[in-house]
């Protein structure tokens, strides 16, 4: 008998992913399910359910994968099977928790004195290439690959993805009635090149999401002053900027109170830093919709990444003890800091 499906809360559009992780205390983490929409689909799974994703993936993209986020309950009527191939291995490495490189994989797998995977032969780093305006990418999200029903949604995350997705889909997805928009940035675009792209990127949206590293890439030569920063991209019309800063905790601004305040990252035991922003932006999603108060969400987006960094299995976070989020949530309120 097939029971009906409840209707989706949450919406994650991004990137699935075959993950290769060099850790430093000389842990390889290899060939396991990844990608920064099942890590921001993780992070707000902390807190809610009812979450879907939207992805594109290759005919060979294992099914088994898939099978296993609908196991952990997340809708995968979004993901499209492509009838192509698509390089989905991404490579990571740490020479500490908080130094991440993810260049030629066989030097670091040298070192850990193992011998070289199968599955990562013939791979090659993102070279780092600005984004296309005009022409999509394997992975750039059409408006055709969201399924109807879940236009019907409360809120959507669009993770990094490319400068055309997360150009076209904020319109796809409030033609359906869905106001609540976050969009985590692309280093592909976040470059002086693009400039005078950015205004009609982030208006309109809630919350625009970016790291320290990539914001700071922006605004090369210019200023170093992170809240400067901010209050420019928010003055392009999104209630609320957040970045990221890894250990140092989050910056948060609220554009129409010109409000600013010091987010702590919550002091966890960390075991793999990767998904940790993803994780971060999936909990602020659910935190800011659900209460509509911006330093609620940026604690939630904060313990969700906490639980997602102290484990290499991607599921780990959402075997935490009941309660256990909350209380995290209490510590780091008492940490937050007004500017």
């Amino acid at each position: 008998m097939d029971f009906p499906i409840s209707p989706l809360r949450f919406i994650i559009v991004g990137q699935l992913r075959k993950t290769f992780i060099a850790l430093p205390n000389e842990e390889f983490v290899e060939n396991q399910p990844g990608g920064n929409a099942i890590y921001a689909a993780v992070g707000a799974a902390v807190w809610e359910k009812d979450i879907g994703i939207v992805a594109r993936v290759s005919q060979d993209f294992p099914e088994e994968w898939l099978q296993t986020l609908k196991r952990w309950n997340f809708d995968i009527r979004g993901i499209q099977r492509l009838n192509e191939i698509i390089d989905h291995r991404e490579f990571f490495a740490y020479q500490n928790p908080a130094f991440e490189e993810s260049e030629n994989p066989e030097v670091y797998l040298t070192n850990l004195n193992r011998p070289y995977p199968r599955e990562l032969i013939g791979y090659k780093a993102n070279p780092g290439l600005l984004d296309s305006r005009t022409k999509p990418g394997a992975f750039t999200v059409r408006s055709h690959d969201i399924p109807p029903e879940y236009l019907d949604a409360l809120a959507v995350h669009i993770c990094s993805t490319d400068y055309l997705s997360h150009i076209l889909l904020p319109t796809t997805f409030r033609q359906g009635q869905i106001n609540t928009i976050s969009l985590d940035a692309s280093a592909g675009y976040m470059d002086p090149a693009f400039e005078d792209d950015l205004p009609l990127l982030v208006n309109g949206l809630t919350v625009f999401h970016t790291s320290e590293k990539k914001i700071s890439r922006l605004f090369s030569g210019r200023t170093g002053n992170l809240w400067d920063m901010a209050e420019w991209i928010g003055s392009m019309g999104c209630e609320l900027v957040v970045i990221r800063r890894g250990a140092q905790g989050q910056y948060l601004y609220e554009s129409f109170s010109h409000k600013k305040w010091v987010i702590p990252a919550y002091p966890s035991n960390v075991r793999c830093p990767v998904g940790a922003g993803d994780a971060f932006c999936g909990g602020f999603l659910v935190g800011y919709y659900t209460t509509y108060d911006p330093i609620q969400a940026a604690l939630q987006g904060s313990v969700s990444a906490s639980f997602v960094i102290e484990g290499t299995d991607l599921f780990y976070a959402l075997e935490a003890l009941p309660g256990l989020a909350r209380a995290r949530l209490e510590v780091l309120r008492e940490r937050v800091r007004q500017v």
